[in-house]
């Protein structure tokens, strides 16, 4: 590896204070969000908006494509494929895109509109409440009212001797903290992206930033991730901007199903399932075969699918659907099945789907009081 170290000249700045590289950078990671990962296609699209937009044209250092492929590989962006014919990303760049993801989507919240990662319960935690209660063993003496105790004190005391009991101390109610075992459905059916309306990338986006959010912020809480089409299969986070929707049918209820699975084996007191879909079941796995209907909504696969839905109630699982289609036919099965669950469903635009997701994970991890 070498360096190039030059002096610097504000002519390398465009007009919004970013570099060259860092304005090409911002659109490039876009647009392998897009691509599912492909360097090459994102390189091409790059290369035609530029040729449509003279995107170069505005650096006055006489910054290139080329010169901007050369700092990507020499940040350590992407990286020759096996073949040596092409481009990879590397882990570099999917943590960037996935940090990418979660800037966009906070940035795209309105102001105050998230709340602190805390549970409606009182309890041993970090943020102080106005309200007071009697100290009991195992308290945190951090958390002890001071003027509260003091004041217990004098009722039974005298000028002469100051006599502090037990009874006396008074201590903080806190915010109760609680960790979450989540597991995010990603819906991969092909009709995710009919219509001329591209449904998956944004999923992708906001995948990869409830990751992150997860993953720097709230290390007790675990994450894991399933994708659906004809079936479910477990994926990794490393594996989110690859994601690609295929020619398959929609297998909600195996999807459901092993995000059960998942979540049986996790110490948890709090579940739950997020899944993203279009909201059309259209087939399931049958005696080994798979059995498919895309006309209408067939009840032999409804059926099923509110069948998986009360069982990860009875797991005490809740199930948090995203539903990012306005056809009232296919919102009707999604009220169905999260009744039957007794969890909860947003009925979001592709613009609103981060603040939906956001809002409702850091706002209602919830303690199960008995």
């Amino acid at each position: 590896m070498h360096f190039k170290y030059f002096e610097w000249d504000e002519r390398f700045a465009n007009p919004n204070g970013k570099t060259p590289f860092d304005t090409l950078w911002d659109l490039f990671q876009q647009l392998l969000t897009i691509s599912s990962g492909d360097v090459s296609q994102a390189l091409k699209w790059l290369t035609e908006l530029d040729n449509e937009y003279d995107i170069t044209g505005q650096f006055d250092d006489g910054y290139s494509l080329g010169d901007f492929i050369d700092e990507l590989k020499e940040r350590g962006y992407i990286d020759k494929d096996r073949e040596g014919s092409g481009f990879i990303m590397t882990k570099k760049t999917e943590r960037s895109i996935r940090k990418r993801s979660l800037e966009e989507v906070f940035k795209n919240l309105e102001k105050g509109g998230l709340g602190s990662h805390k549970s409606p319960h009182t309890g041993r935690g970090l943020e102080r409440q106005p309200e007071t209660r009697k100290w009991t063993q195992g308290d945190d003496i951090g958390q002890i009212d001071s003027v509260g105790t003091m004041l217990n004190m004098l009722n039974h005391s005298s000028i002469d001797a100051f006599n502090l009991q037990e009874d006396d101390l008074e201590v903080y109610e806190t915010d109760h903290y609680t960790s979450v075992a989540t597991v995010l459905l990603i819906d991969l059916s092909h009709s995710m992206i009919l219509y001329g309306e591209d449904r998956i990338t944004p999923a992708k986006r906001v995948a990869m930033a409830l990751s992150e959010l997860i993953i720097n912020n709230y290390a007790k809480d675990s994450l894991d991730i399933v994708a659906f089409g004809n079936e479910a299969w477990q994926i990794a986070v490393d594996d989110l901007p690859y994601l690609k929707v295929g020619p398959y049918h929609t297998n909600t209820k195996q999807g459901l199903e092993v995000a059960r699975h998942i979540l049986q084996r996790k110490k948890y007191a709090n579940k739950q399932i997020f899944m993203i879909t279009d909201g059309k079941p259209s087939c399931m796995i049958e005696n080994g075969r798979l059995y498919k209907n895309s006309f209408g909504l067939d009840r032999k696969i409804v059926n099923k699918v509110l069948d998986e839905a009360v069982k990860c109630r009875r797991d005490q699982i809740t199930i948090t659907t995203f539903m990012i289609a306005q056809d009232p036919y296919l919102q009707s099965f999604v009220r169905e099945m999260t009744e039957a669950n007794k969890g909860k469903a947003y009925f979001a635009s592709l613009d609103d789907l981060g603040g939906y997701i956001f809002e409702d994970y850091i706002q209602n991890r919830k303690k199960n009081v008995k």
